[in-house]
């Protein structure tokens, strides 16, 4: 007699984001990246200046941030056991944090990003990499002109990872996850530190080949952005990649299954 193959297991399913909760994250995200390279983006004569577009953008871009939270509540995206997730894993952020203050790039915080927006979907990924960020900032004493910034930069590295390509629920599978998230962790540490970059980078040097300038418009200033950010913060950001995917590595095994087993009790669908 013979046996019949068992059907290919999947992950266990993310929150679902429905085409009006996906429309707002679109935009939020377009707008928010918009909002954080504003430098790159000036041109003599342009919409965007330096003295208005930064402040203005952001300004904007709190109700449409607030609007993906609205959104994916009312439309079913998230539920009370999500938000109650949400919560949690936002805390965990926040009392982790300190543990890893920057000091040589050493940071705590990104591997929960990434393992989180991995296992409840990028919108969900989106909104903790504001709320952790937010919440860490609170407790640490580290609000600032920065953390809009921070936030966003941590809010795309969680909605990457949410958008990653799903693997099978088999040991090859899984093994393949795990280094699929170990490369995304250290490209994505190192993302973040460019995006992080330009809170202050335009302000920082007034003159130089590093320096911002003013209207220079992005096939001028990309490349002094990058020079900048090799210059000044390259060995933070490899300390936070080499940090994240060592973390990933270590605790995505245990993260993964103790998130996934979550979601499958909370029925997310």
């Amino acid at each position: 007699m013979t046996r019949r193959a068992e059907p290919l297991r999947v992950a266990a399913p993310r929150p679902a984001v429905r085409w009006k909760g996906a429309v707002s994250l679109v935009l939020a995200a377009a707008f928010g990246l918009v909002a954080m390279s504003w430098p790159l983006l000036t041109v003599p004569g342009g919409a965007l200046t330096e003295t208005t577009s930064g402040p203005w953008l952001f300004a904007l871009l709190l109700p449409l941030v607030t609007a993906v939270v609205l959104l994916q509540l009312t439309d079913g995206g998230l539920d009370a056991r999500a938000v109650a997730m949400l919560g949690v894993l936002s805390a965990v952020v926040a009392a982790v944090r300190p543990f890893g203050a920057g000091a040589a790039g050493v940071e705590t915080v990104f591997f929960l990003l990434i393992l989180g927006g991995r296992v409840f979907g990028p919108g969900f990924g989106f909104i903790l990499g504001c709320t952790g960020l937010f919440a860490s900032a609170l407790l640490t004493g580290g609000v600032g002109p920065w953390l809009p910034y921070q936030m966003l930069a941590a809010a795309f590295v969680s909605l990457g990872a949410g958008l990653l390509p799903g693997t099978p629920d088999t040991r090859s599978g899984r093994a393949t996850e795990l280094a699929v998230l170990a490369v995304y962790a250290a490209f994505s540490s190192l993302l973040y530190g460019l995006l992080a970059n330009m809170s202050f980078w335009p302000f920082a040097i007034t003159q130089g080949s590093l320096a911002y300038v003013p209207g220079g418009g992005l096939d001028e200033n990309l490349p002094r952005l990058i020079a900048y950010s090799l210059a000044t913060s390259l060995g933070w950001d490899i300390g936070r990649a080499v940090t994240t995917v060592v973390l990933v590595a270590l605790t995505g095994p245990l993260l993964l299954r103790v998130m996934r087993r979550a979601a499958r009790r909370a029925n997310w669908v």
